[in-house]
């Protein structure tokens, strides 16, 4: 690949912009000539072929500040569905280390992986997030503010769609696993600086304290409830409903139980389980209802667009994290984390086809309340988000 604005990047930058480039590049191709060449026996809806991406970017410059959680960026990745007990043969060797992980950890999660009825999908996602004290002009160390901080990750997660036909609800069932590094190595005063720079705003002075580097892990598991809409792409025309959520994450990124509810209101409501932040179980696109929609109403099968508003509220119990307690392994700058955080967002998302392809953009504003004793008002930050189906 000759890709003459990489040259324009900073040294780590540019590693990174590598990286990802040759990962988007190779991992498609890699499975499919796996899936093509090297498994034998295996049908074509029980391989994995990435069907769509998503791109997602949140900041609180679209809210005025600078300050915080200042920036998150993520790329995904999604899988086409795949029905019934999964063959863990038919699968990429990554995937399928993944996949029997998850097994041994949950033996639960495919406990009823006969049922032909459930689907499930993998998505992978690579992104970086940033944290930096209010004061960009200090060089000293500000004890009395969070720490400057970085992310970067990669994750990989199984989503399994359920539904009983004895129940009227439907449960989306999701297990994730991400690896990363937190620290200079995370790139985040490069990234900033060089977004900074672009847009002529002044850079941040003190990344020689942010925390040390040291491997991130995190394990997520997260459950979402509402209730069974048929097998169409959509509820057509103007409808409403919600979204119930449980979420469980374990890990020196972020150990945390959540409790969250998000309400939908608009035209041909996408059936899928609604629109979040950046987060653990939050971009994976669920398995497609219509996969085993061979009959009802063909219009409800088709995608079609539509418009709708969304809100959510989430509550949460936090047991560490990195961002406030500092690096787990060694000593380092951290202030009081307060054990309860609260979170809002409203927003609206719009879905249809473009050259034949579906596409989503969705746009919100998040409110999360004080996350450290020592914080001043609460904080607020803007996140856009599109999906692509290839």
């Amino acid at each position: 690949m000759n890709i003459p604005y990489f040259r324009h990047l900073p040294k780590g930058l540019r590693q990174a912009a590598w990286v990802l480039a040759l990962f988007l590049h190779l991992a498609p191709a890699q499975a499919a000539n796996k899936n093509a060449s090297e498994i034998e026996g295996c049908k074509a809806d029980e391989v994995v072929r990435f069907r769509g991406g998503s791109a997602r970017l949140e900041n609180d410059l679209f809210t005025g500040t600078d300050q915080n959680y200042t920036n998150g960026v993520v790329f995904t990745a999604v899988s086409h569905d795949i029905a019934g007990k999964l063959r863990v043969e038919c699968l990429p060797t990554p995937v399928r280390l993944h996949a029997e992980l998850i097994k041994f950890m949950n033996p639960d999660f495919w406990a009823d992986a006969e049922n032909s009825a459930h689907t499930q999908n993998v998505a992978v996602k690579f992104g970086q997030s940033m944290f930096t004290p209010k004061d960009f002009s200090r060089t000293d160390l500000i004890t009395g503010d969070r720490p400057y901080a970085g992310l970067l990750y990669v994750g990989m997660s199984w989503n399994r769609r359920k539904h009983e036909p004895q129940s009227n609800l439907e449960m989306l069932d999701t297990r994730e696993i991400t690896l990363g590094v937190i620290g200079p190595l995370a790139l985040a005063e490069q990234s900033q600086n060089l977004f900074h720079d672009a847009i002529g705003a002044a850079r941040f002075l003190g990344w020689q304290h942010q925390l040390k580097n040291e491997p991130a892990l995190q394990l997520a598991m997260d459950r979402k409830f509402k209730d069974y809409r048929g097998t169409g792409a959509i509820t057509p025309g103007f409808s409403a409903d919600s979204i119930r959520s449980l979420g469980l994450r374990l890990g020196n990124i972020e150990t945390s139980a959540t409790l969250g509810i998000q309400g939908r209101i608009g035209w041909n409501l996408p059936n899928d389980f609604g629109t979040y932040p950046i987060r653990p179980g939050a971009e994976n696109r669920p398995p497609s209802a219509s996969i085993h929609g061979g009959s009802g109403d063909a219009a409800a099968v088709r995608p079609q667009p539509g418009v709708h508003l969304f809100g959510t509220m989430e509550t949460k119990l936090v047991a560490h994290d990195f961002s406030l307690d500092g690096n787990l392994f060694q000593s380092s700058h951290s202030v009081t984390r307060r054990p309860w955080v609260a979170q809002a967002a409203i927003g609206v998302s719009a879905h249809g086809m473009i050259a034949g392809h579906g596409a989503k953009l969705a746009v919100m504003r998040v409110y999360r309340s004080r996350e450290f004793e020592e914080q001043g008002p609460s904080q607020a930050y803007g996140s856009v988000a599109l999906s692509l189906e290839f």
